[in-house]
């Protein structure tokens, strides 16, 4: 007998698409003549149960929010299942760029993958083009319309340089590398102080995007006294990167005031008749001068310049504390038996004794500058050293870096040489005898009336410091005080020609 159509199917309804039951519930069925297909409602829609997949439609979006450098860039795909086909039981999302060859591809059940596009540095902020399809086991669906991201990453970590004390102040300088930039660009870089390596303290930006330094001062200054190690992050839009590693420690020194005088040698005197007397060493001092602790400072001692027979006398040299020092003092003139002329002022001028003096007289020489007044001419003996500077450090007034004493004539019925100046300046004393300037005062050495001139006396630096503070010297030269007296104490070093290194702490 011929088939028979009824509106029913084994108890399955059956029509058109606008004749399906209205108040279906999840898990019933309709035959669907007009698609030609059988249709089950999922609780939503009316889904083919006998058909591939349906087209997917989806939204792509960087995940660099969520992606450290080292991950890699990646793309959140945001997927709504097609209606056009059968139930979907995954999905797969692909990504192509112009940067590579390589198609990247993964399947998955949910509606929200992630696809990882490589660690390549091309692939960061690269421009890549996404679709997506659906598949079940009757098939798989046509891919959707496609669409381009830019996918990007937290930026990469500096590579860190070192951490530099300013050589006078408390200004650290701390250098890096820059590192990659994850494909978007950079909005701050920052540095942040570790103290003692292991507390954060308030950390600061750099100036610009592209800085590679940063220096803690002013208002930024760190705390003295304090060690300090750094770390350097950098940010995008994405978020930070991890910070680099540690910078080597430094110590950011503690001012402190010193009162300081230093005195150069003083110069050496000719021998043989009317020769100039030494000049007198150079002579700088200060109060209330800036040091710091943990510092290695210089500290030199200056040696008196030797005389010389028939010949010019030496100059002394100089002497040094931390970054101050005073010139040497010249030697005195040797021209001829009836002209001599003392010894000019230190070098440089500005820290040396006074001028030296022109023999008027024939056969007297004229006196050594000393560093607070000329030399003396010649007249009936040779002329006086010039006074030098006093100075109270120590607690009494005291003259340093006299000049010595111009030379007198051969006989002494035809003159005598000349005193030495206030400051340890040597002074004529009779036929060939000489006298040469003091130790440890700058005094320049007295000229000769037959044999020999006198040395220039050695320099010596004196320090003082407050009780609190303490010295420690490397070695090489030779000190006494140290004892506290009055809120401060007071080192007197000598050992000339010699040089030594002194920290405070």
């Amino acid at each position: 007998m011929p088939f028979q159509q009824y509106p029913s199917k084994a108890g399955i309804p059956s029509g058109n698409t606008a004749a399906r039951p209205s108040g279906a519930v999840q898990g019933d069925t309709y035959y669907n003549g007009q698609l030609g297909l059988l249709e089950i409602y999922d609780g939503t829609n009316w889904i083919p149960c006998s058909a591939p997949a349906g087209i997917p439609s989806y939204t792509a979006t960087d995940a660099g929010s969520a992606r450290a450098y080292t991950d890699g860039p990646a793309i959140n795909f945001s997927i709504t299942p097609g209606t056009n086909g059968g139930s979907p039981y995954g999905y797969t999302v692909t990504a192509t760029s112009a940067v590579t060859a390589t198609i990247y591809s993964a399947t998955s059940s949910t509606t929200t993958p992630t696809l990882s596009v490589g660690t390549y540095s091309a692939s960061y902020g690269a421009t890549w083009t996404v679709t997506a399809s659906a598949y079940n086991g009757f098939g798989t669906s046509p891919n959707s319309t496609s669409t381009t991201v830019t996918p990007t990453t937290k930026p990469q970590a500096p590579t860190i340089g070192t951490a530099t004390l300013g050589s006078s102040t408390t200004d650290v300088t701390v250098t890096w590398t820059l590192g990659a930039s994850g494909g978007k660009s950079l909005t701050s870089i920052t540095i942040t102080p570790y103290l003692n390596g292991t507390t954060a303290q308030t950390s600061r930006t750099a100036a610009t995007t592209s800085s590679t330094s940063y220096t803690f001062t002013g208002a930024s200054a760190l705390t003295a006294g304090n060690s300090y190690t750094f770390k350097v992050k950098q940010t995008n839009a994405n978020g930070d990167s991890p910070e680099s590693s540690a910078t080597n420690s430094v110590s950011v020194p503690l001012f402190f005031n010193v009162d300081y005088l230093i005195v150069s040698g003083g110069g050496g005197a000719p021998g043989n008749i009317g020769g100039g007397g030494g000049g007198g060493g150079g002579v700088t001092s200060a109060t209330t001068v800036s040091i710091a602790t943990g510092t290695a400072y210089t500290l030199t001692v200056g040696a008196g310049g030797s005389q010389n027979y028939n010949s010019a006398g030496n100059a002394g040299t100089y002497s040094q504390f931390a970054t101050y020092s005073s010139g040497g003092g010249s030697g005195g003139n040797y021209i001829n038996q009836s002209q001599g002329q003392g010894g000019t002022s230190g070098t440089p001028q500005s820290n040396g004794g006074g001028s030296g003096a022109s023999g008027s007289y024939s056969e007297r020489g004229g006196g050594g500058g000393g560093a607070g007044a000329v030399g003396g001419n010649a007249g009936s003996t040779g002329g006086n050293g010039g006074n030098g500077l006093t100075n109270s450090i120590t607690g009494t007034s005291t003259y340093y870096a006299g000049g010595g004493a111009g030379g007198g004539a051969r006989d002494r019925a035809n003159g005598q040489g000349g005193l030495g100046g206030g400051g340890g300046g040597g002074s004529y004393s009779n036929f060939q005898s000489t006298m040469n300037g003091t130790a440890n005062s700058g005094g320049g050495g007295g000229a000769g009336s037959a044999t020999n001139g006198g040395n220039g006396g050695s320099g010596v630096v004196i320090f003082k410091i407050p009780d609190t503070r303490s010295v420690t010297f490397s070695g090489g030269v030779t000190y006494t005080g140290g004892s506290a007296s009055g809120g401060f104490k007071t080192y007197t070093v000598t050992a000339a020609g010699t040089s030594d290194t002194v920290t405070f702490s």
